[in-house]
Formats: structure tokens, C-alpha cells, sequence
């Protein structure tokens, strides 16, 4: 328990947290290119802890926008290593391609971090009501 309270706890907004996941997911697809050239399967799996990370990081009051900006991150990110034939209807191709060959990292990210946010919730939901019954 020590080592996971030595971790930084930031609470980031709704829109904190969707610029978040969107940088970090655009960041790491360029990182991807450089090293990997274009392997969506690396970038899938990397996709995954930054699902749980916006997932944990956003605050108590914003924890539906989590599950709506993974999406939004993981299409971002496909931009820079989505295979493109060149021009705007290329890349357009490449992307929807790309997200239509590895919907299941998507599904799966955007699960993971439904869960936590439920979890989160259900946790905050059950606070609330204990500390009614001990006002009472």
C-alpha cells in the first residue's frame, strides 16, 4: 500500500483528462513510427495503461468524460501510423481501416477504463450514503 500512495494522485477535469489521454496516445503514436514503424499492435497494447491512467486520474465529479475521451484518444493517435496511399482521402481511408482492423484494443481500452470509472463511482455512491446514515 505504501508504494501505490507514492505514486502521483493528480485529479484532472473532464477536459484535462481528454487532453490527456489524446497528447499521450498522439505522442505515443509518433514515438511508434519512429521505433517501430506503424505496429498498432505495440500501439494497442500501450493504449491500454493510458486507459487506466485517465481512467484513475480523472476527478470524482468528471468520471463519465474518461469513458468518452478514450475513444476520441485512440482515433487521434492512429493519425501518424495509420497506413495512408497519400492526400486527405488516403489518410481518411488508412484511418478508418486501421480502426476498423483493431476495434478490440478500443473495445478493450474503453471497457478497462468503463470498469474503473464504475468501480470509482459505485465507491463514492456507497460513501455518500454511510455518511447520510451517520448524520442521521
Amino acid at each position: 500500500m505504501q508504494a501505490v500512495r507514492r505514486f502521483p494522485n493528480p485529479r484532472l477535469t473532464g477536459l484535462g483528462s481528454g487532453l490527456f489521454c489524446t497528447a499521450s496516445m498522439f505522442a505515443l503514436a509518433c514515438l511508434i513510427q519512429l521505433l517501430f514503424g506503424a505496429s498498432i499492435v505495440v500501439y494497442g497494447v500501450l493504449f491500454l495503461p493510458v486507459c487506466v491512467l485517465t481512467a484513475v486520474w480523472v476527478r470524482r465529479a468528471d468520471l463519465v468524460t474518461a469513458v468518452v475521451a478514450v475513444p476520441i484518444a485512440f482515433a487521434v493517435g492512429l493519425l501518424p501510423i495509420a497506413d495512408s496511399e497519400g492526400g486527405f482521402g488516403g489518410r481518411l481511408m488508412g484511418l478508418v481501416t486501421a480502426l476498423a482492423m483493431h476495434a478490440g484494443w478500443l473495445y478493450g481500452g474503453t471497457l478497462l477504463a468503463g470498469v474503473i470509472v464504475t468501480v470509482r463511482k459505485a465507491r463514492m455512491m456507497t460513501r455518500k450514503a454511510a455518511q447520510r446514515r451517520r448524520a442521521v
